[in-house]
């Protein structure tokens, strides 16, 4: 348990520091995001943006499990 919060808190401290970068992706503006936007408020959801991260999570536990 200690070991996968030492993990978790490493990644989280490294996603700070590379931060300025990760925000010039645009994740989060990919085509295939849906977002509506009405007078009172609005609505995202970030399909596209998922399914990469998605996808890149999957390779990055299947290359470390082995």
């Amino acid at each position: 348990m200690s070991r996968t919060l030492i993990i978790i808190g490493i990644t989280i401290v490294l996603i700070g520091i590379f931060w300025p970068w990760i925000q010039k992706l645009n994740l989060g503006r990919l085509p295939g995001d849906i977002m509506i936007e009405k007078e009172n408020g609005g609505f995202y959801f970030p399909v596209v943006t998922s399914l990469i991260i998605s996808i890149v999570l999957s390779l990055l536990f299947w290359i470390f499990r082995k």
